[in-house]
């Protein structure tokens, strides 16, 4: 298993993982897909991260730096994204992906690390809480956007 930060070519692999992830998502044109992966990919405040299996990409995750006036001007770590591909599950493939994002965030300076999950997913919260990330810290709420 390999855990890195994505680069260029691992795109259509993280496409497909978040397709898997959100198959009701809308289409994101092969363009508009290339420019916004070079700003998040490549971006000062986002890194993409990967988990190699088997020779292929079987796992990741997001890790999004927000500006902070708070916390002596540290940046607040966002995850977002987890998710592995289907047949590659229960091998510590997300885990480990997380593992290297929560590093990351820390090198960075994060005063802290945000990440949201489905209300209704045990098994992946087990995970998360494995790795230490505690759901009776703060309470997280989310309002989406109307549909258009």
């Amino acid at each position: 298993m390999i855990t890195r930060k994505a680069g260029e070519a691992d795109m259509d692999a993280v496409l497909a993982l978040y397709r898997e992830l959100r198959p009701h998502d809308p289409p994101l044109a092969r363009e508009n897909a290339a420019r916004l992966w070079a700003r998040i990919s490549d971006g000062a405040q986002s890194l993409v991260v990967v988990g190699e299996s088997e020779g292929r990409i079987g796992a990741t995750c997001m890790l999004a730096l927000i500006a902070n006036l708070a916390s002596g001007g540290r940046p607040i770590g966002f995850i977002e994204h987890v998710v592995t591909a289907a047949d590659l599950r229960r091998r510590g493939l997300a885990e480990a992906c997380l593992r290297f994002a929560l590093e990351q965030a820390w090198q960075l300076g994060c005063c802290k690390v945000v990440l949201l999950s489905g209300a209704l997913r045990p098994q992946a919260h087990r995970v998360y809480e494995k790795l230490g990330f505690d759901g009776d810290v703060e309470r997280g709420f989310v309002i989406k956007r109307p549909a258009d």
